[in-house]
């Protein structure tokens, strides 16, 4: 009998198996609904990074730009004229941080393979980005903390990432199908952890959480 593995959002302990498909385990927290990946059956860190080069993610790409807009629309109504942010998983192309700059902002960014600059951790922020980063986070509670940790008291965090549909539509999932992903939230993942750092939460279509830490 296999131990239990604890969630890697909420470290509980209320987990089960959910599904195994393509040669991979998934299973699902009753406390916060993460739908997550075995630990061990995770790409290795030059498998991910190889997969992630072949991104094409252009900042000229008026495309691409429409699509991180879902994010930074909703975002940009929010801020203060001048706000400082960080853009977290800023990938090989940086593109949001230059639309916010665009916008009158100031941005930092990070990437653990392409921006890897930790000092970026020491500074507070008016506003966090994390764009199609959630899914690949091997330990997205620690992430998360962390973030929070930098953001300044009525400050916003801002998550994309596809929100998970119903359960019996999950196998047959695009989004699942690609090996980086790892981590998968619903709106009910969000909600717990609104609730669980006391702060607003405002969603946008099936893909966007917009954060406000209370002061």
């Amino acid at each position: 009998m296999r131990t239990a593995i604890s969630c890697i959002l909420c470290n509980s302990s209320k987990t089960e198996p959910f599904l195994e498909a393509d040669g991979y385990e998934y299973l699902i927290c009753s406390n916060c609904d993460l739908i997550f990946v075995r630990p061990g059956q995770r790409l290795t860190p030059d498998e991910e990074k190889s997969r992630y080069d072949q991104h094409e993610n252009d900042p000229d790409d008026p495309d691409y730009r429409e699509f991180l807009s879902q994010l930074f629309k909703p975002l940009q109504k929010l801020l203060k004229p001048g706000s400082h942010g960080l853009d977290f998983g800023s990938g090989p192309g940086p593109t949001l941080s230059l639309m916010f700059e665009e916008a009158g902002h100031t941005m930092n960014i990070y990437d653990p393979f392409y921006a890897p600059d930790n000092s970026v951790f020491d500074k507070q922020y008016d506003f966090i980005t994390t764009t199609e980063t959630a899914e690949h986070l091997f330990d997205p509670g620690s992430e998360f903390d962390r973030l929070w940790e930098c953001l300044k008291p009525h400050g916003f965090l801002g998550v994309m990432t596809k929100f998970v549909p119903s359960h019996d539509r999950f196998k047959n999932w695009h989004y699942r199908r690609d090996d980086t992903h790892v981590a998968f939230y619903s709106e009910k993942t969000f909600r717990w952890m609104a609730d669980n750092r006391n702060a607003s939460l405002k969603l946008v279509g099936d893909r966007v959480a917009i954060f406000q830490k209370k002061g």
